[in-house]
């Protein structure tokens, strides 16, 4: 039996009662729509030196689980390597959006993102810990004029991932893996949402080796929309495939 000791670990439990609260917040909002989607995800992150690295990442986002599109996102970015733990992150992302569900926009809209990440791994007994901070400059594609809508947001995420059967995370081992991620808008054009997503996500997932792991899992995400009255309640199905490189000389 594992007993949670570190102050840490609290904070998880916390994390999961506050998105609860959350989303039964949102049950009392007027005009839920709550829908089945698919994402099925690629993630990469190659080491090209010492301090320096490649982040690939593309995600094919469906409606009612497969049958329809509702979004498509390339993101690229360079790694840099803080300390064996902390990486920086720059790099840009083009995304498509696409009418779906109960509350479909009126035309498919994409968005140019810039976006800088910082990211700090530790451990607290065999739980894997990771917080991810991330700044995004979007510009969006207008429904309504040629010009784009420029946004700000900040995003953070709390994630825990804990071997199964094994002490350590090492190859050829199955893993739980779970988060919460918050998003908030700021500056201008920020409208009656300021917080515009949370995100609740819980997977198992296998390590093949050092460069390779697959996560099946659910998540769940509520959107609040501009208005701040209509809401997606989105139950998801995610597929995820983590292929890291090494481009080093010396590791070919």
């Amino acid at each position: 039996m594992l007993i949670i000791k570190n102050s840490e670990m609290k904070y998880v439990a916390i994390s999961l009662i506050l998105a609860s609260l959350i989303t039964n917040m949102a049950w009392s909002q007027k005009q839920n729509a709550v829908q089945q989607n698919g994402w099925f995800m690629y993630f990469g992150n190659h080491i090209l030196s010492e301090k320096w690295g490649l982040h690939t990442e593309y995600q094919w986002r469906r409606s009612e689980v497969i049958k329809e599109s509702q979004q498509s996102l390339i993101r690229l970015g360079i790694d840099y390597k803080l300390s064996e733990r902390n990486t920086l992150t720059a790099g840009y992302g083009y995304i498509v959006s696409y009418p779906y569900g109960e509350q479909p926009i009126v035309k498919n809209l994409n968005e140019h993102r810039i976006w800088q990440t910082l990211t700090l791994n530790h451990t607290s007994g065999r739980f894997y810990l990771n917080h991810r901070y991330r700044l995004e400059q979007r510009f969006i594609e207008s429904a309504t004029s040629d010009e784009r809508v420029y946004k700000n947001r900040i995003r953070y995420r709390f994630m825990a991932t804990l071997p199964l059967a094994k002490k350590t995370l090492e190859p050829n081992t199955f893993f739980i893996s779970m988060y919460e991620e918050v998003f908030i808008g700021f500056g201008k054009n920020i409208a009656s949402n300021v917080m515009e997503q949370n995100r609740l996500y819980a997977a198992l997932g296998y390590k093949f080796t050092g460069k390779m792991n697959i996560q099946t899992g659910y998540l769940n995400q509520l959107i609040i929309k501009g208005d701040g009255v209509r809401q997606e309640i989105n139950h998801t199905l995610q597929l995820a495939l983590f292929y890291n490189l090494d481009f080093r000389p010396d590791e070919q």
